[in-house]
């Protein structure tokens, strides 16, 4: 019998599916086999007591490298996600945004030696650019993240251009992620706030309103559709949003709709305190105790149908400077993403099937990772995190290990900790404190072809 790189014993597995109880074997960084708990093995790994959930899978990062790394950069954002039990982030920058195939290949040389997990790139979609799209995907982008309303300097799809992008995308079997808002309607309302000479964190929710994310996704599920394409709806943030996707794609639509914690766990109203500190777009949308319970129904019963963190930091002092119109967008969240999901398992908000299902099967199976990542099984990658249900823990600014420095949930309790966790069956964090060992890879994306039978002699 071969000896095993590395046998894990006594851990609960948890996929989608269910959980049992399973020895994981590990070799040459697959899993290679469960209930192997006599193998000889050069490491060995008790777990009992402990969940072994797959690492998450984060389909929605801005890490700003190349490019603004003041705010943020691989190695801090990858130790970040390390330290949470993320083992595989699909990333996007939008201050240099990844446009032509000489735009990635110029991205994936920077980033080697610069990630401490697993990553795949996505490309933009720029209106009027769909002979981008073919040459893009079978180059290796994840996907294509299009906006609807100009944000963050990238211009924004009308319908028309929207649907041309879908058609183009559907042609070459691409997947895109869309940024739901309705430029007409939050130019309007921008328009009138600023005329009013509003000042305070209020604008936030007037001016990223309800009815603008409601319009532009609606139109969206159904060119998604009609244009016989497949993509997600990104940050969904209330329910009203995630019904009409679910009514498109319970009509036939190829269609997935993604939401984040902050939906999940902050009020609107937090911005009038906060300030900076919660612009975000879309906002945090829920009222009350209601709202949230609305959504995590939506994430456990459907038509949710996974969780990305929407990581887009900005330090304490960035977020302080300027007034609420020039601030920038965003939130960190790879630090706290699995924690506040193991966190509602423990609540009952939601099972850890679900955790397993959310954050690392579905985004794995939808951005073409399957079957390499998003479980635990034989055949897949060693990425695996040890999950301590039962200790609570403080949520704390010191803590972060993204480049912000500071999280919306300091001082918050969670219930549920990664204790450790393994990317391709080696340590990349312990109880917390992340190795800054920069062995993650880049994933080609689906439409990559695989590399050809070696040349002849």
């Amino acid at each position: 019998m071969a000896i095993l790189d590395l046998l894990i014993s006594g851990g609960t597995v948890v996929t989608g599916g269910g959980r049992r109880r399973a020895d994981v074997a590990v070799h040459d960084g697959r899993i290679v086999g469960l209930g192997h708990g006599g193998a000889p093995a050069r490491r060995r790994v008790d777990a009992s007591g402990l969940l072994l959930l797959p690492g998450g899978v984060d389909a929605h990062v801005h890490l700003m490298d190349p490019g603004a790394t003041d705010r943020e950069d691989f190695p801090h954002g990858t130790r970040a996600a390390a330290a949470a039990g993320t083992t595989t982030i699909i990333e996007h920058a939008h201050g240099e945004p990844v446009r032509t195939v000489r735009d990635l290949r110029a991205k994936i040389d920077h980033l080697d030696g610069r990630s401490n997990v697993d990553f795949g790139l996505a490309a933009h979609a720029w209106p009027d650019a769909e002979a981008y799209v073919r040459p893009l995907w079978e180059a290796g982008a994840a996907f294509f993240k299009v906006f609807t309303c100009t944000t963050h300097g990238v211009p924004g799809h009308d319908t028309a251009a929207l649907w041309r992008h879908l058609r183009a995308t559907a042609e070459a079997g691409a997947v895109s992620l869309l940024h739901c808002e309705d430029e007409s309607l939050t130019e309007s309302a921008g328009a009138v706030l600023r005329d009013a000479g509003r000042r305070d964190g209020g604008i936030v929710p007037q001016w990223r309103n309800r009815e603008a994310e409601v319009v532009a996704a609606m139109v969206a599920g159904v060119l998604v559709r009609k244009a016989g394409a497949r993509a997600a709806v990104a940050h969904v943030s209330h329910p009203e949003v995630a019904e009409y996707l679910g009514r498109e794609r319970a009509a036939g639509a190829r269609l997935f709709a993604e939401t984040c914690p902050q939906y999940l766990l902050l009020r609107e109203d937090e911005v009038l305190e906060h300030g900076g500190f919660r612009k975000f777009t879309p906002p945090a949308r829920a009222r009350h105790d209601r709202d949230e319970e609305a959504l995590w129904g939506l994430l456990r019963d459907g038509p949710l149908t996974h969780v990305s963190s929407d990581h887009a930091p900005s330090t304490r002092e960035q977020k302080a400077s300027g007034d609420i119109w020039d601030v920038h967008f965003g939130l960190p969240g790879l630090d706290t993403t699995m924690p506040a999901l193991l966190d509602a398992a423990a609540r009952q908000m939601i099972a850890y099937e679900d955790v397993a299902r959310l954050y690392a099967e579905v985004p794995a199976r939808l951005f073409g990772l399957w079957p390499r990542k998003g479980r635990i099984a034989p055949g897949f990658d060693a990425d695996i995190a040890f999950v301590d249900p039962s200790r609570a823990w403080t949520v704390r600014d010191s803590g972060v290990r993204s480049k912000a420095g500071w999280t919306p949930y300091d001082g918050r309790t969670f219930t549920g900790r990664v204790v450790r966790t393994y990317l391709r069956g080696e340590l990349v964090a312990e109880d917390g404190r992340p190795a800054d060992a920069r062995t993650g890879r880049f994933l080609p994306g689906p439409g990559h072809p695989p590399p050809g039978p070696p040349a002849g002699p």
